[in-house]
């Protein structure tokens, strides 16, 4: 890796050099040039100016003069120096280089491909083969064999549900059987979710590798969930530091249910009795829900009610009775309500690098990236007999050497991924191959970020914008100084002193030839 800062600094260093002579200097104030690109850079954001006109031209020239003779000011003070305005320039460097590395018509695509797919819950049963950590291929083949046999013998006519459980009670540590109420993309592995979206009510899977298993799926009900339901609801739970048997909850519950029924006032109900603090003071009221966000019970309660200010029975769970009364029923919120939330939700989770594959790979297209499959394939051989982060395969693997993948015109060799995965372990992969694979992706997506950032170090665009956020500190940090800190009144007669005190301290020079030909610089 160090191999390659190295060779992208030489890179760089060239490039730059190359560009200094394309850019002619415009101004110098006191010993320090200006450039051509910088001048034109901050007048194209002025839409008053015209720099083809004459007038506009000269009087730009004034105004830039004067902001670079109160720049010259602010560096003799060397504010540029001080903590304060070096921790603010890298902060916005930072977010100004991490803004280049996204691609956000794709990310606005990743999350809608989730919103659709939240549009439907799918309800299935699954018989999970659960693969030991750090497993080998050896350990996937023998575990994959039992779910296939399973698979078999349920294609021949079994039933799902006994096959599963049977094989769950002869091994309690390696097989679960269980249903799913509601599958929700987010919450489940990719691998599941792909899977089980493409397919139909009643199918069954083959075997399907997630990072923890091999599962066979049953889909057992596809939901169109377009409603949102609101309610407010009453817990009737024992009295605090009373145990209160079940049947007599139920009786109070009964009785508040009919009262409310009968008309009386709920929000009295409510703090008369209601068990839940949280919403003892609000009516009752929770937030808007859909199917999969209640207890089951309270759900199917919930929505079985048909209209607003309907009220239901008790209805019991874990928690005690509750009696729901419907508020407000409404349609799935649109994509734009739920993008910023679905966003953060990958974000913060294991599909946190769908968001950034769009990017990744329209930036290895542009890299002109290449895997070699045959050097990857010996890696892959040695993670067959030993787990990624075991020494003997560090030990092998960096004695590889050939090249395991060409982007940017460079060849990265087998064993600098090798050390890699050796400094950054990151992966949460239980099987050897699938952490290899995670490893190799996230080593490949490092490396585009890297790429990208030395890039920008001769990017026009990126410099002048660093250069305007660093002029712009250092302009507000000596006009308050020199100016906005006095009294307003003073303003005016402390502006022309200042100015004036400039323009006797730094020589300044103009290069009008090359201003008066502009029409040859601008595009």
């Amino acid at each position: 890796m160090r191999k390659l800062f190295v060779l992208l600094l030489l890179l760089n260093f060239c490039f730059a050099y190359s560009q200094q002579n394309e850019d002619p200097t415009i101004m110098t104030v006191g010993e320090k040039q200006v450039p051509l690109s910088e001048f034109l850079f901050l007048a194209k954001k002025d839409s008053n100016v015209n720099l083809l006109d004459k007038k506009s031209l000269q009087n730009y020239v004034e105004l830039f003069k004067t902001f670079k003779l109160k720049l010259a000011d602010a560096e003799s003070r060397r504010i540029q120096e001080s903590m304060y305005f070096r921790d603010e320039l890298a902060s916005y460097q930072t977010q100004l280089a991490d803004s280049y590395l996204v691609d956000k018509d794709g990310e606005r695509q990743v999350a809608r491909n989730v919103y659709e797919m939240g549009k439907e819950l799918l309800s299935i049963s699954h018989i999970l083969f659960l693969l030991p950590e750090k497993s080998l291929t050896k350990d996937t083949a023998e575990i994959y064999l039992k779910a296939e046999a399973a698979y078999k013998r349920i294609s021949a006519g079994e039933d799902f549900t006994s096959v599963g459980k049977a094989l769950a009670a002869a091994d309690t540590t390696g097989i679960i059987c269980e249903d799913i109420d509601y599958v929700f993309p987010l919450q489940s592995f990719k691998e599941i979710v792909d899977k089980i979206y493409s397919m139909s009510t009643g199918e069954i899977s083959q075997p399907v590798r997630s990072p923890i298993g091999f599962h066979i799926i049953r889909v057992n009900r596809r939901i169109q969930d377009n409603v949102r339901l609101q309610v407010a609801h009453i817990l009737i739970q024992s009295d605090p530091g009373q145990e209160q048997d079940d049947q007599t909850l139920k009786q109070v519950a009964e009785e508040v249910s009919n009262k409310a029924k009968s008309g009386a006032d709920w929000q009295e109900l409510v703090y008369t009795y209601t068990r839940d603090q949280s919403t003892r003071d609000n009516q009752g009221i929770l937030p808007y829900f859909g199917r999969g966000n209640m207890v089951l019970p309270f759900e199917q309660a919930a929505f079985d009610l048909k209209n607003v200010g309907d009220i239901s029975d008790p209805v019991k769970t874990r928690y005690g009775y509750h009696i729901i009364k419907l508020l407000d029923k409404t349609g799935y919120p649109s994509f734009e309500e739920m993008e910023p939330t679905i966003i953060q939700a990958i974000q913060q989770g294991e599909w946190k690098n769908e968001l950034s594959k769009p990017f990744i790979e329209k930036q290895k297209a542009k890299m002109d990236y290449k895997m070699d499959k045959a050097a990857y394939d010996e890696l892959k051989q040695i993670a067959d007999n030993y787990f990624p982060t075991d020494t003997t395969f560090y030990s092998q693997a960096q004695q590889l050497e050939k090249p395991l993948l060409h982007m940017d015109g460079r060849d990265f060799p087998q064993y600098e991924f090798a050390d890699y995965i050796k400094l950054k372990p990151t992966s949460k992969m239980t099987y050897s191959v699938d952490y290899l694979n995670d490893q190799y992706n996230t080593f490949v997506s490092e490396l585009v970020n890297v790429l990208i950032k030395k890039h920008l170090e001769t990017d026009p665009e990126y410099i002048n914008l660093i250069n305007e956020y660093h002029d712009g500190i250092l302009l507000f940090e000596i006009s308050n100084t020199r100016v906005w800190e006095k009294p307003v009144e003073e303003h005016e007669a402390l502006e022309q002193a200042w100015l004036k005190e400039l323009n006797e301290q730094y020589k300044v020079t103009v290069n009008w030839k090359v201003l008066n030909n502009l029409k040859k610089y601008i595009k």
